[in-house]
């Protein structure tokens, strides 16, 4: 978890290569099923429904019948998902290990995302999507905690290896 720009795809990515875990963007699995009036809104900075999102996180989970492990990146942004996936977890349809959340400042995910050139990072979806992260998602970190899933909290400033140890650290801690 972490807000746009703190690092979660790439540190998703290494840690799915590392641990040989399938990665699961749920930003690019959205781009990629969503008709063109949501592609529109997405562009915009609007994010889906909390609906929209567990259907189709549910279809994805239902696809991995093999139960490999897998590292979900951008998911859950919101109390009803992170519900959802808790409930998931305790019926025993998933297994819920632990939560990495990135931390970084406002400032230097605005610049990362300034950078990366799509065209959704625009400064005014940047501090919409900031804004609605300190709204929805933040809180879960510290509900999730209280429901006594481990939360590896991480500087998502520091450098991609560094990240990438401290991530790998704790996870072997657990």
């Amino acid at each position: 978890m972490g807000v746009a720009g703190s690092g979660k795809s790439v540190q998703g990515k290494l840690l799915a290569q590392d641990l040989g875990y399938t990665w699961l963007s749920t930003g690019e699995l959205l781009r990629q099923s969503v008709d063109k009036k949501r592609q529109k809104e997405m562009l915009e900075g609007k994010l889906l429904n909390d609906q929209e999102i567990i259907d189709m996180m549910g279809q994805f989970f239902q696809k991995q019948k093999d139960n490999k492990a897998c590292i979900l990146d951008g998911f859950p942004r919101t109390l009803p998902q992170a519900t959802w996936l808790l409930e998931e977890h305790d019926k025993g349809v998933i297994r819920l290990d632990a939560v990495i959340y990135l931390q970084a400042s406002k400032e230097v995910v605005k610049e990362r995302l300034l950078s990366r050139g799509r065209l959704d990072d625009t400064k005014e979806a940047i501090d919409k999507r900031f804004k609605e992260y300190e709204q929805a998602t933040l809180p879960i970190v510290d509900w999730l905690k209280k429901k006594n899933i481990p939360v590896i909290e991480i500087d998502g400033e520091a450098e991609i290896e560094e990240i990438n140890a401290a991530i790998l650290k704790n996870i072997k801690e657990l």
